[in-house]
């Protein structure tokens, strides 16, 4: 979900290849947008930074078991000049992630992209959902979302039809990331997904069926001063029910207020959900050999006033992406759900992903 700020943090600490306009050259996200589908499936460079981020949970016709992640990742490093002769004028740098997990022998696999976007190398399309790296990309044909990637091994094709329209997160769309600096985005996510197609694994070409989450986020400010990372939930229960939360955390470890959620009910009604009104509290830890970071290992969720007890537990204990360009580490992975909504029983999958453990977020500006 937030993956992608880890992304412009790295690249400003890297050195980055051009120098930056200050975010007053774009738009800030404020409460009231009028969200219009497919339109805002596409671009917005009017905003700084915006990101595409597909999960999901694969079969094969073989009973095995994948989860993915799929993103694609935009950031501006000036306003685009309709005047610049040069196609190779540089103003916006994309980046996309492609993981694997495949539980049966405890493998996870990371591929990663980056480019210009200029010459065509790499771009996305305002009006509707085009973005593309080289072959890798995602776009949309009437309301199914087409997926493709390839690299070393490792390929996706997937067709994805949503069961339920855009739910819209925070202020119909206007998410909050700070409780007292002016730090927001507008947010929406395709929660359910039918999921289609074929992957490919070290020569093996599989059919697969299942169900994925889309995440869109797209702002001009950066992380709110004092903030070290975040816990993002997105769970797909199988009473029909979906659940994002997200936990915002400052240096001395404290969650800041603005961190809140959504209650996607089988209909595709969203309720928004403040911070009091759940619960997440970690049941375990793990720690990455090659990062040294600790991190969270499973999760307790309670949202009392729905009746919903969670048990999150990870597939795999590393699912931790360590991206090359720019430098960054966070993790990113599947979980199994199960639990209880009022007494009765409820299970589920989802997807986790947690920032900052590998290095405050501010030591990377």
């Amino acid at each position: 979900m937030l993956s992608g700020l880890l992304l412009v943090f790295g690249l400003v600490a890297a050195g980055g290849a051009v120098e930056r306009e200050g975010e007053g050259s774009f738009e800030l996200p404020r409460p009231g947008r009028a969200f219009r589908f497919p339109r805002d499936h596409g671009s917005h460079p009017e905003f700084k930074t915006e990101w595409w981020y597909y999960s999901g949970h694969l079969e094969s016709a073989a009973g095995e078991h994948f989860g993915y992640q799929l993103t694609f990742f935009r950031t501006a490093l000036r306003r685009p000049d309709p005047r610049a002769r040069s196609a190779w004028s540089l103003h916006t740098v994309y980046f996309a992630h492609l993981a694997l997990s495949d539980p049966a022998t405890g493998r996870f696999l990371f591929r990663e992209k980056a480019s210009r976007g200029a010459l065509g190398l790499a771009g996305s399309e305002s009006g509707g959902l085009k973005v593309w790296i080289d072959s890798w990309q995602a776009e949309t044909a009437g309301d199914r979302h087409l997926l493709k990637a390839r690299d070393d091994g490792l390929a996706l094709a997937l067709e994805l039809t949503p069961l339920k329209p855009p739910a819209l997160h925070g202020e119909e769309g206007f998410s909050r990331k700070s409780a007292r600096f002016d730090a927001a985005s507008f947010y929406y996510s395709l929660p359910r997904l039918a999921t289609r197609g074929r992957l490919t694994l070290e020569g093996r070409e599989l059919a697969v069926k299942g169900l994925s989450w889309m995440d869109h986020e797209f702002f001009t400010s950066a992380l709110a001063p004092g903030l070290t990372g975040w816990d993002w939930f997105a769970l797909q229960l199988d009473d029909g029910s979906d659940v994002m939360l997200y936990l915002l955390r400052h240096r001395d470890g404290a969650v800041d207020p603005a961190s809140s959620g959504s209650l996607v009910d089988p209909q595709g009604r969203v309720r928004h959900l403040k911070l009091a009104d759940f619960q997440v509290k970690p049941s375990g830890s793990w720690k990455s050999a090659a990062s040294g970071a600790s991190y969270p290992a499973g999760w307790e969720i309670t949202i009392p006033e729905t009746g919903y007890r969670l048990t999150l537990i990870p597939v795999l204990a590393d699912q931790e992406i360590r991206a090359a360009a720019p430098k960054v580490t966070y993790w990113e992975g599947e979980v199994t759900v199960k639990g209880q909504k009022n007494g009765e029983a409820v299970k589920g999958k989802g997807f986790v992903e947690l920032t900052g453990y590998a290095g405050a977020m501010s030591s990377r500006f």
